[in-house]
């Protein structure tokens, strides 16, 4: 009985802990011990919740940790983990309560032989080819005659300078529409992706270059970004991409209908369209030049080759003849004519001599008299007409005056037209908010009906 009522004290002093008790110590414990550790495996059993949180577990040959990474830390991740992937995992070691297991909280990752950017860079390159907006058969030719570009670039950079000073010297007509923005640094490609739907919106516009001048390749990240891809490949016109860097192919030269290795480059592209016609066009031109040459050519020779031929000359001969035959007409005809001339100034030489003989002074004087008389009667006549007209025509405009619209209007009225100039007769025939001309004695005036 001794020894069973020590037990039975001892029992009472040890109380048993419960499950959430003991892992709530656990969870104390190990995360004071592990608040900050590197962890290197191999990620296995990937899942992305709908939430945007991410689960998944490390694992190397002999034993395995599960990790979680929430979406406030893993939206500073570069890339998106994949189960086979070799990483380093920094975070704070914890205890899943529900479940009893310990589990690493990622804050970061790094995957081990390549770099983060290089790995989302893949990535992202992958989902786009996927979704296909690297197809070649999407591409677009550049406009034949364009008559607005558009610029996507910063407006402080050498490649603007470039790009006006070859679109000035190679095609002066074209005009240029410039969207500035930032070309790199937090916040450059959202920019560089509004621009370009910006000019998208402008009709006038018939082709996009978006770009900058040379950098380092973290310089370039903004060209990498899926923002700038989607705007590239949703423009509804060509988009040359041309950002200053050969030995680096970035997402928007996969994009872009049109890759240029510079600005300047670019300007090329768009001018050498309107070049190279005005080119064809002039060879063209040379080319007609020379078909007309050579058919002239020919037909000179053709016509040497006929006038030698038999036949020619005996088309010349018969030619000949007629010409004879005509020389022998005209002959005729002037003889006929100097006959007719002589007999004609015979009897004017006749005439002349009769009317020497009879005095024409007393005849000439009558007649003079009754022409003065008939004069006189004819001025008073046509006075007497005229002012009788006058006078119907003074009544007429009198009459004429008093119906004329400008009397009207000069009595304080006023008549309205509308848009098609068309008389106004009734309030109804105008809308609200319609503009119409009134016109009064002394001019219009626009007006708009309330």
């Amino acid at each position: 009985m001794s020894q069973l009522s020590f037990l039975e004290q001892l029992m009472q002093q040890r109380r048993a802990l419960s499950v959430s008790e003991l892992t709530a110590r656990l969870r104390t414990i190990v995360e004071r011990e592990f608040f900050d550790v590197y962890v290197e495996g191999e990620i296995s059993n990937f899942h992305r919740h709908s939430s945007g949180h991410w689960y998944f577990s490390l694992k190397d040959d002999a034993s395995s940790l599960r990790c979680a990474s929430f979406r406030m830390q893993n939206r500073m991740i570069r890339f998106v983990p994949e189960d086979g992937l070799h990483v380093i995992a920094r975070g704070r070691l914890s205890v899943y309560d529900v479940r009893g297991e310990y589990q690493l909280l990622v804050e970061h990752l790094e995957p081990v032989g390549a770099g983060a950017l290089q790995l989302a860079l893949e990535q992202l390159k992958k989902r786009l080819a996927d979704d296909g907006l690297f197809s070649a058969e999407r591409k677009r030719p550049l406009p034949i005659l364009p008559r607005c570009i558009g610029v996507v670039t910063s407006p402080t950079g050498a490649a603007i300078r470039d790009i006006l000073r070859v679109l000035k010297r190679r095609n002066e007509a074209v005009s240029v529409m410039i969207a500035p923005v930032r070309v790199q640094g937090d916040g450059a490609a959202s920019e560089i992706a509004r621009a370009l739907r910006l000019l998208n919106s402008r009709t006038e516009v018939d082709a996009i270059i978006v770009g900058r001048g040379g950098g380092s390749t973290e310089d370039l990240s903004s060209f990498n970004e899926e923002a700038v891809a989607r705007a590239i490949y949703n423009s509804r016109v060509p988009v040359i991409s041309a950002v200053g860097h050969e030995m680096d192919v970035t997402i928007a030269d996969l994009v872009a209908d049109l890759r240029a290795s510079t600005p300047s480059a670019a300007a090329e592209m768009v001018a050498s369209v309107r070049y190279e016609m005005c080119a064809r066009v002039a060879g063209l031109a040379e080319d007609a030049r020379k078909a007309v040459r050579y058919r002239l050519l020919a037909l000179r020779t053709r016509l040497a080759d006929l006038e030698s031929s038999r036949s020619f000359l005996r088309v010349q001969s018969v030619v000949s003849a007629l010409a004879q035959r005509i020389d022998d007409a005209a002959y005729s005809m002037e003889s006929a004519l100097e006959a007719a001339l002589k007999a004609r100034r015979a009897r004017h030489n006749a005439l002349a001599l009769r009317l020497s003989d009879t005095d024409l002074r007393r005849t000439m004087v009558a007649h003079r008299s009754r022409l003065v008389d008939l004069s006189r009667e004819l001025q008073t006549g046509a006075q007497t007409m005229i002012d009788r007209r006058n006078e119907r025509i003074s009544l007429a405009a009198g009459k004429l005056d008093s119906l004329s619209p400008l009397g009207v209007l000069a009595r304080g009225y006023a008549i309205a037209f509308d848009g098609e100039g068309r008389v106004i007769k009734r309030a109804s025939d105008v809308n609200s908010g319609e503009r119409v001309r009134v016109r009064v004695s002394d001019g219009d005036m626009d007006c708009t009906k309330n």
